[in-house]
């Protein structure tokens, strides 16, 4: 049974996540894409992050509707830094799970900074890491011993990101068909990203 990790801010699902994991769960015949909201990403900015009840609450009107996304709460239960090696040896032990039926979901964006991320060379030993590649990728920018342990998933580049999403509903322009409209209601309903 394979099974594949999608960790991320998720600030806010979009289009493009959904559209990625439908794809990758279809391509390499998934059982399962678990989105994992981080609770604290090591990469990424605090500030400005909205609150991980919203960010959750939002990934599960984005996914509900389909049968092979679930949610974990994974990295939220353990609390502190959101580190993926951390995530991937909890997840293995605690679904009895191995190396062989087990994969992480990055976005070629990530690949970059892989090398600099908490034990990089332990997380390709304990699980398949498969890339969906974002549009500017360039292989030349990631160390060879990174490209020889990742698969690159052929799927359809979507340019949308959460950051735009944030920017453009600040400057009071439409993210209509960036998000689904429970996403939208939502933040609206919140008042995020204001």
């Amino acid at each position: 049974m394979k099974i594949c990790l999608f960790g991320g801010t998720f600030d806010p699902p979009h289009i493009g996540h959904l559209l990625i994991a439908q794809t990758i769960c279809e391509a390499e015949k998934f059982k399962k894409v678990i989105f994992i909201p981080s609770l604290k990403p090591p990469h990424k900015r605090k500030n400005g992050m909205s609150p991980v009840d919203l960010r959750v609450k939002m990934l599960e009107s984005a996914t509900e509707s389909n049968p092979h996304f679930e949610i974990s709460d994974i990295e939220i239960k353990r609390g502190g830094t959101s580190y993926t090696i951390d995530t991937v040896l909890t997840y293995k032990r605690e679904e009895k799970s191995d190396r062989d039926e087990l994969y992480f979901l990055m976005g070629s964006d990530s690949l970059i900074e892989f090398h600099t991320w908490k034990e990089p060379e332990r997380i390709v030993k304990e699980c398949h890491v498969i890339v969906a590649l974002r549009p500017g990728f360039q292989p030349s920018a990631v160390p060879n011993w990174i490209l020889q342990n990742v698969q690159f998933a052929n799927i359809p580049q979507f340019e949308v990101s959460s950051t735009t999403i944030r920017k453009r509903w600040k400057n009071n322009k439409t993210i209509r068909y960036m998000v689904t409209q429970p996403v939208w209601e939502f933040i609206n309903a919140h008042n995020l990203y204001l």
